[in-house]
């Protein structure tokens, strides 16, 4: 079967959209970075209600989960094509996987800050 693109406006998106549910999907039943992470993210949404963090609280920390989680993606595809083009070790191939992981412990950092800041000035109330 030869995919074909549909290019009707609603149609079209609906289908991109369950390509992308799909992913998603993909994404946290089988990477089990993806797992943990997903798991923190309903932790932070406990701790979220549990703390009646702010609306602005709310907006750093699901823009905070979203950006570890979109990039955790991005980087299993780029290990994903990699392993596909050279199965065996490679230095280059070695080089360009540190660099995609590299990207998840900077959005990782920024998430534990944002986190921190969040929670430890509630914490400390307690």
């Amino acid at each position: 079967m030869e995919f074909e693109k549909d290019n009707r406006f609603f149609t079209g998106r609906l289908k991109s959209m369950g390509f992308a549910l799909k992913g998603a999907v993909k994404l946290i039943t089988t990477e089990h970075s993806v797992m943990v992470q997903s798991s923190l993210a309903v932790l932070l949404i406990i701790a979220g209600f549990y703390f009646k963090i702010s609306r602005e609280e709310w907006m750093l920390q699901i823009l905070a989960t979203g950006l570890v989680l979109s990039i955790e993606g991005l980087n299993t595809a780029v290990e994903k094509i990699a392993d596909f083009i050279h199965p065996e070790f490679h230095n280059r191939i070695g080089f360009i996987k540190d660099i995609a992981a590299g990207a998840v412990f900077f959005a990782a950092l920024s998430a534990i800050a944002i986190g921190c800041l969040i929670y430890i000035p509630k914490l400390l109330v307690l």
